[in-house]
C-alpha cells in the first residue's frame, strides 16, 4: 500500500479528512439547536433530546444500504451520494422555520443524518486503507481530529447566528399569546443563513469530488467478500466494537448534546456563557485527538482507550456529585479523554475482517444509534429527578463498556483466519 507521501494518496487523504470536519460541524451544531428548539417548541428535555434521537435512528437505518451502495458503486459515489444527501436536509431547514414545525425539523434532520451515514460509511475505512495497515488507527485518529477542530468551532459559530434573537423566560411570559409566536417564529428562523451556507458548501464539495480522481484501495489475496452481515459477527472483535461504539456515542451526545442544559444547573452560569464553555469542550476534544495519535506511536491503542475511559469514569462521578465550576472543567475532561474512542474503536473493530470489512463497517455505524436511544434515558432521569446532573449516570456506564472493550473485547479469535475462506 503506497504511503501518504504518494501524491494521490495525500490529495485523497485531505479531501476524505474535509469530510470529517463537515459532518462534525453538523453534529456540533445539534447541541445548539437542541435548547433554541426546546425554547421555541416549549418542549420538556426528553422532548428535546428528539433531535437527537431524529440523527441517530437514520445511522441505524442507513448504514446497511450505505455499505450496500459503497460495495455496489464504490467509495466515490458513496460519498457523493452521502453530500448531496447533507446538502438536501440542510437546505430543508428553510421551510421547516418557515412552518414553524418541529416534525419538519426532525425530517430535515433525519435527512442530514442519512447522508452523515453514507459519508462515515465510506469515509472512516477509506481513510483506514489509505497507507500501511499497521498505522491505520493513527491515520484514521489523524482524519478524526479535524472532527474535532469542528467540534472546538460549531458551538462558538452556533450559539452567536442561531441564539442571538434568544428571549428570555420573563419576556416571553409577558408577551401576548400573539406576541409571543411572532417572537419565537423569529427565534425559529434564525436557523435559516448558517444551514443555508452549509448546505451551499456541500454542494459544492460534491462537484469537488464528481470531479477528483480518487485511487481505489487495492484489496489483498486474503481479501474474500464477506457471505453476509451475520457471517462478520462470527468476529469476536467486531462484536465487542459494535457494543462500545453503541455506548460510546450515546455517552458522546449526553455529554455534547445536552452541555447547555446541563451548565446552567450545574455552575449557574448562562447559556451564552456555556456555549463558549461548550466550544472549550470541542477544543478539548481537538487537542485529545492530536495527542491521542501522537501518543499511539508509544502506548498500544487498545490501553490507551481503556485509559481514558476509566478516567471517564471518575469525571463522570465528578458531574453528578459536585457543584459549580468543577463540574464543567469535570466535562471538559471528559472530551478530552473521550477523543480517540470513535476511531480507535472503529480501527480494532475493522481490524482482521479482511472480506468482512465493509459488513464491519456498516455494522459499527448502526451503532450509532446508541446516540438516539442512550439520551433519551439521560432526559428520563433528568426530568423524572428534576436533577439534570443525575443523567450522567447514564455516561458513566457507557464509560465502564469502552473500559472493558479496551481491556479484553478488541482481541481477534485467532482460530478465524479469513485468508483460508473458501470462494465459494
Amino acid at each position: 500500500m503506497p504511503p501518504l507521501t504518494d501524491k494521490s494518496y495525500r490529495f485523497a487523504f485531505i479531501l476524505i479528512t474535509s469530510l470529517f470536519f463537515l459532518w462534525g460541524f453538523a453534529h456540533n451544531l445539534d447541541p445548539v439547536l437542541i435548547p433554541h428548539l426546546k425554547k421555541s417548541f416549549t418542549l420538556t428535555t426528553t422532548q428535546s433530546t428528539l433531535v437527537d434521537s431524529a440523527v441517530f435512528i437514520a445511522y441505524f437505518l442507513m448504514a446497511l444500504p450505505a455499505g450496500m451502495i459503497i460495495k455496489r458503486f464504490g467509495y466515490k459515489i458513496g460519498i457523493i451520494t452521502g453530500l448531496l444527501f447533507f446538502a438536501i436536509g440542510s437546505f430543508l431547514f428553510i421551510p421547516a422555520a418557515d412552518t414553524q414545525s418541529y416534525d419538519f425539523f426532525l425530517v430535515a434532520l433525519f435527512i442530514i443524518a442519512c447522508g452523515l451515514t453514507i459519508l462515515e460509511t465510506a469515509a472512516n475505512p477509506y481513510a483506514s486503507s489509505l497507507g500501511a495497515p499497521e498505522t491505520a488507527t493513527q491515520r484514521l485518529n489523524l482524519a478524526q481530529s479535524f472532527n474535532g477542530l469542528a467540534a472546538a468551532l460549531a458551538p462558538a459559530i452556533g450559539v452567536r447566528i442561531i441564539l442571538t434573537k434568544g428571549y428570555s423566560e420573563a419576556e416571553l411570559s409577558g408577551m401576548t399569546d400573539a406576541a409571543r409566536k411572532v417572537a419565537l417564529a423569529s427565534e425559529a428562523s434564525s436557523v435559516k443563513t448558517p444551514y443555508l451556507v452549509l448546505g451551499s458548501i456541500l454542494v459544492l464539495i460534491a462537484i469537488v469530488f464528481a470531479f477528483s480522481k480518487l485511487p481505489k484501495i487495492q484489496k489483498d489475496a486474503g481479501h474474500v467478500a464477506g457471505k453476509n452481515i451475520l457471517h462478520a459477527f462470527r468476529h469476536p472483535q467486531l462484536t465487542w466494537a459494535v457494543i462500545a461504539q453503541f455506548f460510546y456515542v450515546g455517552a458522546q451526545v449526553c455529554v455534547l448534546s445536552l452541555f447547555l442544559l446541563y451548565a446552567p444547573v450545574s455552575a449557574g452560569i448562562s447559556e451564552k456563557l456555556a456555549g463558549d464553555y461548550l466550544s472549550a469542550c470541542g477544543l478539548a476534544f481537538l487537542v485529545g485527538r492530536f495527542l491521542g495519535t501522537f501518543l499511539m506511536k508509544y502506548v498500544q491503542p487498545q490501553r490507551l482507550l481503556a485509559l481514558y475511559a476509566f478516567i471517564n469514569v471518575l469525571l463522570c462521578i465528578v458531574a453528578i456529585t459536585a457543584h459549580g465550576m468543577i463540574t464543567i472543567y469535570a466535562v471538559i475532561g471528559i472530551c478530552f479523554f473521550m477523543s480517540i474512542m470513535f476511531p480507535t474503536i472503529f480501527a480494532l473493530g475493522i481490524n482482521g475482517l479482511k472480506g468482512d470489512t465493509e459488513y464491519g463497517s456498516s455494522l459499527i455505524i448502526m451503532a450509532i444509534v446508541g446516540g438516539a436511544v442512550l439520551p433519551r434515558i439521560f432526559g428520563y432521569i433528568s426530568d423524572d429527578t428534576g436533577n439534570i446532573q443525575l443523567g450522567y449516570i447514564v455516561p458513566l456506564v457507557c464509560f465502564l463498556v469502552v473500559f472493558y472493550f479496551g481491556w479484553r473485547g478488541y482481541r481477534l479469535n485467532r482460530k478465524i483466519d479469513p485468508i483460508e475462506e473458501p470462494t465459494s
